[in-house]
């Protein structure tokens, strides 16, 4: 059963132990004052592993401000255009005669 932290209008804090099921009380346990209200507190919450810093992302190549932007950096349009041109055609070397002899 967890723990509560309440707070009355007046300023009062106080806990209760009680199930997640049960009521919030009606009225402060100091002063009876109404209504109460659930004190909340932010959770601590702990990154590990890589992947959650920006030093983990920039691992492969670096973008350009271009791509980011949605253009096409200047590597990009070399490597369309060698990928677009028929690769230079190699003669096969012929191959030196077995000497049998």
């Amino acid at each position: 059963m967890p723990i509560y932290e309440y707070r009355c209008p007046n300023g009062h804090t106080f806990e209760r132990f009680q199930s997640m099921t049960a009521p919030a009380p009606e009225q402060c346990d100091v002063c009876s004052a109404s209504p109460v209200e659930l004190v909340l507190y932010p959770v601590a919450i702990h990154y590990k592993g890589s992947g959650f810093y920006s030093t983990d992302y920039g691992k492969g190549a670096k973008k350009k401000d271009g791509d980011a932007a949605g253009g096409e950096s200047k590597s990009d349009t070399k490597t369309e255009s060698k990928s677009d041109s028929k690769p230079a055609e190699t003669t096969p070397k012929p191959k030196p005669a077995a000497s049998g002899d």
